[in-house]
């Protein structure tokens, strides 16, 4: 019924699809069979919407897809997936009682228009092993540390997160590229498609909580699922941190995971830890552990800071195992520790080979070092770093990583305008938790005032408990903030490191009056070049 997956033209009958879905009705719309109806795509997007193919026509946040029925009923659509509302809506648009689209009708269309299109594309998940990582912190850290394990041992590995979709080293042939963590559950099957059809055997894949809790990965049985933590993040979507967990917590039951690895030193880990001992008793469970080294499977034995990354004795059962990582800082610690976990988990047979991958690790704009050139003003210039952290979480471990490095952190930072408002005065006091100087700055402010965003953060800051910082700042706009920062660390003594924290490898900023270039690395690049007048 189904094509091999990564075929030019995957191919499937409506009525193969429907009969795997009992709760998935036929609406009296339109009439006429469905037995002998081929499908060759699903797609979301009515724009996209083509002869032979199937659209969702889902609710939105403002309106429901449905409403736009025009344009794929044009394009000639051989079905229409929606719930009862789109239904509703459908019955008035321009649908024929003898010929036009079949319809489909269910409650959790989301739901099923994903494992419809993991059934077009062949499945494909199930030709490779699958590594899935969720949590708020470190997922992409973790997933390339994966990915550089399972290549170190041979595998050929993709990769899909918030920093690209990748095969190995190049881009994915042929994949849609997306602004999110986890595509849409049709552009995600075809991706993995494309995968198995270059030769991957491997997957370390993101999963997000909004991909969690719209479905997206839906259809996949995930061979190992890893959590990092949970900390403030996403209250703009999710109702609260409640439900935010619950949306991270799909990912591990018995429908979407084989295997599960769980950090017992974060507390909705232990949660988690807690509900899989009850409810699925026979799943392959691996707990890690830096801080409680009796209880856990996989444990830190002893780490410390080399001058390209870290040393870790990692213990695993009756044996140790020492790495170097190629990642400052103690999150970065756990993040390999959760990732060696996985490998365990996902019963790697090489695993000194595998773990000596880690090394390799590179990671765009998570603790990317911005190499500053030397003058003869300036013979030893400041350590820079960009980094994604954006929640209070991961600005604090940001900071912590360099607290014994020895010389003074300067942190640049702010907040997303128009995202989880209540997080702002949070990551202000984290930033003057983790370090000696604090630059408030823009990060994305969308369409709201970006003097207001800075002044949430600045009153954390200076409020915050237990600060290390001496100076908080409102530093304005974000490449005056990044030149502030080199000043200031350029002549302190010893030369302080700077975070540039928030957006990462993002290359533009979103703005009220749209989109402009920014990368943080080449405005740091740029403004010590300015700064030091290229004096060699």
């Amino acid at each position: 019924m189904t094509q091999p997956p990564g075929t030019e033209s995957p191919a499937i009958t409506l009525a193969a699809l429907r009969a795997a879905e009992p709760a998935v009705r036929r609406s009296a719309l339109v009439g006429g069979s469905d037995e002998d109806r081929t499908v060759s795509s699903i797609v979301l997007d009515s724009r996209r919407a083509v002869p032979g193919g199937v659209w969702a026509a889902l609710p939105g946040t403002r309106t429901h897809g449905a409403r736009h029925a025009a344009g794929p009923i044009e394009a000639g659509v051989t079905a229409i997936l929606t719930d009862p509302e789109g239904e509703r809506h459908l019955s008035s648009a321009l649908i024929s009682p003898d010929h036009g689209p079949v319809v489909y009708v269910c409650d959790n269309p989301r739901a099923v228009m994903a494992r419809w299109a993991a059934a077009l594309h062949g499945h494909p998940a199930e030709a490779m092993t699958t590594f899935a990582v969720t949590g708020t912190n470190g997922k992409s850290t973790t997933t390339f540390l994966l990915q550089a394990a399972l290549r170190a041992v041979g595998h050929r590995t993709g990769l899909i997160g918030t920093v690209g979709f990748r095969l190995d080293d190049a881009p994915i042939p042929g994949a849609v590229t997306s602004t999110v963590t986890t595509p849409e559950a049709p552009d995600l099957q075809d991706t993995l498609a494309k995968l198995v059809a270059a030769g991957a055997d491997a997957l370390a894949m993101e999963v997000s909580s909004h991909a969690l809790a719209l479905h997206r990965a839906d259809g996949i049985m995930f061979d190992v699922a890893g959590f990092t933590n949970l900390g403030v993040d996403h209250l703009d979507f999710h109702a609260d941190l409640e439900d935010y967990f619950a949306a991270k917590s799909r990912l591990f039951t018995a429908e979407s995971s084989r295997a599960v690895v769980l950090p017992l030193d974060d507390p909705y880990g232990q949660r988690l830890v807690a509900r899989i001992r009850a409810e699925r008793p026979d799943a392959r469970l691996v707990t890690v552990s830096l801080d409680q080294r009796d209880r856990a499977d996989v444990v830190v034995q002893e780490w410390s800071p080399t001058a390209s990354g870290t040393r870790v004795r990692f213990g695993i059962a009756d044996r140790s195992l020492t790495v170097e990582v190629g990642l400052p800082g103690l999150h970065n610690v756990r993040n390999a520790l959760l990732a060696l976990g996985m490998l365990v988990a996902g019963q790697v047979a090489d695993l000194d080979t595998a773990a000596a991958g880690f090394a390799d690790t590179i990671v765009p704009g998570r603790m990317e070092p911005v190499a500053l050139a030397a003058t003869t003003t300036h013979p030893s210039p400041p350590r820079v770093f960009v980094d994604f952290a954006h929640t209070p979480q991961a600005v604090r471990a940001a900071g912590e990583s360099f607290a014994d490095a020895g010389g003074p952190v300067v942190i640049v930072v702010g907040s997303g305008g128009d995202r989880d408002h209540g997080k702002r005065a949070l990551i202000g006091e984290a930033a003057a938790q983790g370090a000696d100087l604090v630059m408030v700055t823009d990060d994305n402010p969308r369409s709201e005032d970006p003097a207001l965003i800075r002044a949430e953060i600045v009153a954390g800051a200076r409020a915050a408990d237990r600060a290390r910082a001496t100076e908080v700042h409102d530093a304005g706009d974000r490449l005056s903030a990044i030149r502030a920062a080199l000043e200031r660390a350029a002549v302190m003594d010893p030369p302080g490191t700077v975070l540039v924290l928030g957006r990462g490898h993002e290359t533009h900023q979103l703005t009220g009056e749209g989109p402009i270039a920014f990368h943080d690395p080449t405005v740091v690049r740029q403004q010590w070049h300015l700064l030091t007048g290229g004096d060699r």
